[in-house]
């Protein structure tokens, strides 16, 4: 049992704030978006992300739609130095995209951030440092005067090392650090200080991120601390009041909406809410909740999967399958109840109606999803990185129970051997596992011939080195290789089938039909899968046929 937490934890003050507005406002547009994955989000992962993740992710996000990216922290080393060096002097960054770089209050540090910098067309120099009471006392050992001078003449440099690159577009963010820990009078005359300094002029606007570095307390804390600093800051007019939440009391998404109905205009995040402790505040929940209230979020989430899958890839984090719209489970319903309603909302929505239906916030078709395909698979995991690196590197598209099954084999090899592995040793354990050349049954080929109104089937393969010829009937060419099958004492069912394409020229030329066949075994409990790849269809789906009887294993039984 807890122990009494009265005389460890003090409750948060609530804000001396009459008549507070924002409990009657609603969000009614976007705010503007900045993403900080390739900062926040990558410095809090077991494995940073090296120079060609961090450049997948930076035109991910671009292609989502984001204008302005926090690409690194260039002081904090090397890599992250290179990395923006490498955006600007390759011509990475889109004109309409504005990077960012993070630096704390130090000189050294500014100047190398700067330096860093040199040549962009557009940027913003985001610096920072603590102001909360614990800080200037434990960690800092410096009083409220010695902070807010550290804070200013930090901007003072910045404004200094800025004004010799005029060909750059500046603009400055500034972050009293622990903001919702700190005195609000306080951090009013800080944030003062560094607009004044700065100049900030409607024209010339600065960004005063206002993070909830820890959250102390409860979301509508939060919303009046945005509106108490909006209500009482010098220059209202000249800045641009941003959230940065972290999720530590799990309530960062609610904490974001209400300080934007409390007058902030901008918010930091990550797409998944990755970063330090429990994360930064989830930005695909909260462009979402938007869209799911009429509002266009500016940000393109129609094909969810492709997001999910790449982040998962540069992350080297799964995605929970329960998470918020993008989960592999969130468009399935387990209980026939659920089930039950959900397919009568399908069967009267109309097209051009409002989305009215029971158990789905929105359309699963609106984010690349369709609700019959999902709930399909979704009784089990969904996709991961193993998946994503398979179909943009070779073109299969595997069934999501297969990505379950085959993901097994992946983690018994990296268990085995640890380390990273890459697409190209993941193609060679597919193949081993699935396209197996030197396997106990082996095909050899097949002849079709019409049998009365069935179809038949001449199969030859070899058992063990010892070549057969089997001969079936069916309805079609696959329960007829089946019913040969017989003919060995191999009898399995095919519970599933799934054909698609793969590595087809642009004009549709030179593609092969990948199968994916879902089998059973007579006595046996379980079902596995077998995967046949061929230019032909039928050929796929035999090799399919074959594949699973090796991988059942039923030939040892003979």
């Amino acid at each position: 049992m807890l122990k009494n937490p009265s005389s460890k934890y003090r409750a948060f003050p609530a804000i001396n704030l009459p008549n507070r507005q924002w409990p009657s406002r609603t969000i009614t547009q976007a705010p503007i978006w900045m993403s900080t994955d390739l900062r926040d989000g990558n410095q809090s992962l077991f494995e940073p992300m090296n120079g060609a993740r961090k450049m997948q992710m930076f035109k991910m996000l671009c292609d989502i739609g984001f204008k302005e990216i926090e690409v690194s922290f260039p002081s904090a080393s090397q890599t992250d130095f290179d990395f923006v060096r490498t955006l600007i002097e390759d011509g990475h960054i889109p004109d309409d995209v504005t990077i960012i770089v993070l630096t704390q209050a130090r000189e050294h540090l500014i100047r190398r951030t700067m330096e860093s910098l040199r040549g962009a067309k557009k940027a913003i120099v985001h610096v920072y440092n603590a102001t909360s009471e614990p800080f200037r006392d434990i960690v800092f050992n410096l009083s409220k005067r010695e902070v807010l001078e550290m804070a200013v003449n930090a901007v003072s440099l910045i404004k200094q090392l800025t004004a010799e690159q005029p060909s750059t577009e500046w603009q400055l963010e500034y972050s009293p650090e622990t903001f919702t820990a700190t005195e609000l009078d306080f951090a009013k005359e800080v944030c003062d200080a560094v607009t004044e300094t700065w100049g900030a002029t409607p024209s010339n606007k600065v960004i005063l991120n206002l993070p909830a570095t820890v959250e102390v307390a409860t979301p509508n804390v939060y919303a009046d601390q945005i509106e108490w600093m909006g209500r009482h800051l010098a220059r209202r007019d000249s800045v641009i009041i941003s959230l940065h939440p972290h999720n530590d009391r799990g309530t960062a998404v609610a904490a974001t909406e209400l300080g934007l109905m409390a007058g902030a205009e901008r918010v930091e995040g990550c797409l998944f809410g990755h970063g330090e402790r429990t994360g930064n505040v989830d930005l695909v929940t909260l462009a979402l909740n938007l869209y799911s209230q009429g509002i266009t979020p500016n940000l393109d989430f129609s094909d969810i999967d492709t997001v999910a899958r790449t982040v998962e890839h540069c992350t080297q984090l799964p995605i929970h399958p329960r998470h918020p719209y993008v989960g592999d489970l969130v468009f399935t319903a387990f209980s026939g109840s659920h089930q039950d309603a959900i397919k009568k909302g399908f069967s009267v929505q109309q097209a051009d109606s409002y989305w009215n239906m029971p158990y789905l916030p929105i359309d699963p078709a609106d984010v690349g999803r369709s609700y019959d395909s999902v709930i399909r698979v979704n009784s089990q995991s969904g996709k991961g990185g193993v998946a994503y690196l398979l179909e943009n590197s070779y073109g299969v598209v595997m069934p999501r129970r297969l990505q379950v099954e085959f993901s097994g084999v992946v983690q018994q090899h990296t268990d085995s051997v640890g380390g990273e592995i890459s697409a190209q040793q993941i193609w060679q354990l597919f193949s081993q596992t699935y396209l197996q050349s030197n396997a106990p049954v082996c095909y050899r080929e097949y002849h079709l011939f019409e049998h009365g109104k069935n179809q038949g089937i001449r199969l030859v393969i070899d058992i063990h080195g010892v070549t057969q010829v089997l001969t079936g009937y069916g309805n079609g060419p696959i329960e007829a290789a089946v019913n040969a099958l017989h003919g060995a004492g191999i009898y399995v069912q095919v519970r599933s089938y799934e054909e698609r394409s793969m590595n087809a020229d642009v004009d549709g030329a030179n593609a092969q039909a990948c199968t994916f066949m879902e089998m059973t075994q007579q006595g046996v409990t379980g079902a596995c899968y077998g995967v046949g790849i061929d230019s032909n269809m039928i050929s796929a789906s035999i090799k399919a046929l074959v594949s699973g009887v090796n991988r059942f294993g039923v030939v040892e039984i003979m």
